[in-house]
């Protein structure tokens, strides 16, 4: 008995199995005859395609699709949705890209039934570069050839300013062909983008401006080095680095032709006779962005791959957001703008310091800022948590004139233009018991 309970069991089993068979099956036969589709083509072309569809089971359609292959990466794809059997037409774009020879695509049309039947159709495509015969370097004053000078290279040659906002146009290259546009997008030059690419030069007047159609390879761009390190552009006005900086190493500056006229922050660096500058603060991971708005160097404390925060036990970062205060010069304020949140520069173990000078970081007649755990807001520091000595400088209290943790001028006391302050910031005892000093130079 339990051997016939096994075979019909096993019986059972078959028939599920072929049950579940069945149901998967799809329906209909979807047929498909392509036209008209061109036997080689150039990166940027837009290809017309004709296909005949049908279902011999009369079974709904539902899509025809072109797909494009470069290797086994899917580069291109039209849909059309096909209610009923047809000729349909429609165009797919070969993509323009960067480092990929000339070779052969693989050219894939499907069509499908509402039944998921498909019918596939196959071709090989040859794809070849366009040799353009000039490009068009347009910038807001105006537009300027950029002629053949090699293979896929390309140069504009004209009197051009020191920086130049430029977006570089390809003409449609033969009977399908497409205008491109290469702009900059994600860090890099890239086509299909209207986005402006920051040229520039060491120095303003007649020099080349180029790019090269197979590499996306452009110049020029000032390349600046801070402390041996390529600086990476952010945007129009800035360039930054992070990177580990050794107390009283000597740093490099290169690629700032105007070095001379950028304010320099004594907080963090100090001028050598051999045009190195030393590093003060203590070592450690920094930011350090160049602002070429305002020529000087914004340097920020980080802790990994985040800026520092103000830890518990007093190390980290200690920030200033506020009024009357401002770096290199009030002409850039900080504000309530956290944003702008000035870092202080840590001098050793869990103190900081801010050295400002009257009448140019900080106001002489009222100041209104406070310092925060972090640039943004959250923590901060109030008259319980912060407490000076200062002849100078008050902490408020939510009564005296200050909403609590602001600093203000002591009633009576203006800071003397041209005079140096310097604010250190001791937190040995950790963050709930800052000690604020304040020394006139």
């Amino acid at each position: 008995m339990k051997k016939y309970h096994l075979i019909l069991i096993a019986i059972l089993s078959l028939s599920l199995i072929s049950g579940c068979d069945d149901e998967d099956e799809t329906l209909g036969q979807p047929e498909l005859t392509v036209s008209g589709v061109a036997s080689t083509a150039f990166f940027g072309d837009s290809l017309a395609f004709s296909a005949q569809v049908s279902d011999l089971e009369n079974v709904p359609l539902s899509t025809l699709k072109a797909r494009l292959f470069f290797g086994e990466d899917l580069v291109s794809e039209t849909v059309i949705r096909t209610k009923t059997e047809g000729t349909y037409s429609g165009k797919l774009f070969v993509p323009f890209l960067p480092n990929i020879p000339d070779g052969t695509a693989s050219l894939e049309f499907v069509v499908q039934n509402i039944e998921f039947a498909t019918k596939v159709h196959k071709v090989n495509l040859p794809v070849s570069r366009p040799d353009f015969p000039y490009l068009t370097l347009v910038t807001a004053d105006g537009e300027y050839p950029m002629e053949k000078t090699g293979s896929n290279q390309y140069a504009a040659s004209e009197d051009f300013p020191q920086k130049v906002k430029a977006v570089i146009k390809a003409p449609a290259f033969g009977v399908r062909g497409n205008e491109l546009t290469f702009g900059w997008k994600e860090g890099v030059v890239q086509h299909n983008s209207e986005t402006q690419i920051s040229f520039s030069n060491s120095t303003a007047g007649i020099y080349d401006i180029t790019f090269n159609t197979l590499t996306y390879a452009a110049s020029p761009f000032i390349i600046l080095r801070f402390a041996g390190s390529e600086m990476a552009m952010v945007d129009d006005n800035n360039y930054k680095i992070e990177k580990e900086l050794q107390q009283e190493a000597a740093i490099s500056i290169e690629g700032f032709v105007d070095l001379n006229d950028w304010w320099i922050d004594p907080d963090f660096l100090e001028a050598n006779e051999d045009g190195t500058f030393t590093f003060l603060p203590s070592s450690g991971k920094y930011r350090v962005t160049a602002n070429f708005e305002h020529r000087y160097f914004i340097f920020e404390v980080m802790a990994g791959n985040d800026l520092a925060t103000l830890q518990a036990d007093g190390s980290g970062a200690l920030w200033i957001i506020g009024e009357n205060i401002g770096k290199p010069s009030l002409a850039n304020t900080t504000g309530w703008n956290p944003d702008k949140a000035i870092c202080f520069a840590p001098v050793a173990p869990k103190v900081y310091q801010v050295t400002l000078v009257g009448g140019e970081n900080i106001s002489t007649a009222s100041i209104n800022f406070k310092f925060f755990h972090q640039k943004n807001w959250g923590g901060e520091y109030t008259n319980t948590t912060l407490t000076t000595e200062s002849d100078l400088i008050f902490v408020g209290d939510g009564e005296n004139g200050r909403d609590k943790g602001n600093l203000g001028l002591v009633e009576g006391v203006t800071l003397e233009a041209g005079k140096t302050y310097v604010l250190k910031v001791d937190i040995t005892a950790g963050r709930d018991n800052a000690v604020l000093t304040v020394t006139e130079e």
